[in-house]
């Protein structure tokens, strides 16, 4: 039986369609389902219930999936106790990219870890979309708290960015300066909506404090909201990177300067029900080192960070948000 094989028979399970496990490993069809018949035939079992249009596990495919995830696991493992840390990667690597702040600083980490290993291909898939991360094959994502609520994940804080209210001059002549939290909330506040609907509306400012803000415009990329503040239509909620440049040529005043900033959190995450490849354990490893705070290596065989299953509502969004005043 062949690795690779095995590996492929998990993609089907995960998918539930031969032709999404085909597009994922970029193969023909048809060769996807000779290989799928081929350990079939090895094993002497029907492996999965073939419909139209998906593919289900059989009592006894199920079996051997949660059998043969130990199996990939434990040789993955003994391939990574046994290879140095130098040793050449090859193999493909699924990266989700969600629309966050320091995307240089994470894209230049990602480019200097293909440079280490020329042989490993990546990909890398920008969204805000929460996904089944088993499913679509994603072996790590990057995201922020608010996207975790739906996915089953072990999470990792990378790095933290400092987070304020910004607008700019023409808007604050119009419309006034706001002296206080509450007054933020009867402002024009450009919002940020996930994929899946669901819209932040409830913003921190510092530690403690929290408003409700509302607005006419929405988006999914923070660069787009601030040109939204730029261009004196409202106020943007922002990391302080992003708007250093803005700030420094008076084109953008940081509002209620007086209270702390609120520090936001990106994470490195990737799906708990699923075994860590060597590529994968090799990237995570060198993302820690070299973004983790206060610059601390973090290895996989020592992992103490939590697993988290994200699942509880969370505040830092609301479904019922009033985009229009």
């Amino acid at each position: 039986m062949k690795t690779e094989d095995l590996a492929l028979f998990h993609r089907i399970a995960e998918t539930g369609s031969l032709i999404e496990a085909a597009d994922l490993l970029n193969l023909p069809k048809s060769t996807v389902s000779r290989r799928l018949q081929a350990l079939e035939d090895e094993l002497n079992i029907k492996l999965f219930h073939r419909q139209s249009r998906s593919m289900t596990l059989t009592s006894a495919g199920s079996h051997f999936y949660q059998r043969s995830q130990n199996i990939l696991a434990q040789l993955d493992e003994t391939i990574f106790e046994m290879t140095n840390d130098d040793a050449e990667l090859s193999g493909h690597l699924r990266i989700q990219m969600f629309p966050i702040h320091s995307m240089k600083t994470l894209m230049q980490a990602v480019f200097s870890f293909m440079d280490m290993h020329p042989k490993l291909t990546l990909e890398v898939i920008h969204s805000s979309e929460s996904v089944d991360m088993v499913k679509h094959n994603l072996d790590v994502a990057f995201v922020v708290e608010p996207a975790l609520d739906t996915l089953d994940l072990v999470v990792r804080t990378i790095f933290t960015t400092e987070l304020r209210f910004y607008a700019s001059p023409q808007y604050l002549a119009v419309h006034g300066i706001p002296k206080t939290p509450k007054e933020i909330e009867s402002h024009n506040v450009s919002l940020f909506r996930l994929s899946n609907g669901k819209v932040f509306n409830e913003l921190w400012i510092g530690s403690e404090q929290e408003v409700r803000v509302k607005g006419n415009f929405c988006s999914n990329s923070v660069e787009v909201a601030v040109e939204f503040a730029l261009q004196g239509r409202g106020i943007v909620y922002a990391p302080a990177e992003v708007v250093a440049e803005h700030l420094e040529n008076g084109e953008l005043i940081t509002l209620l300067p007086e209270i702390e900033a609120h520090l936001g959190e990106c994470f490195l995450a990737y799906p708990s029900r699923r075994y860590v490849s060597l590529a994968s354990r090799r990237f995570i490893d060198y993302i820690m080192q070299e973004l983790a705070p206060n610059g601390v290596p973090t290895n996989m065989s020592t992992e103490v960070d939590k697993r988290r299953t994200c699942n509880a509502s969370r505040k830092a969004f609301s479904e019922d948000v009033q985009l229009f005043p």
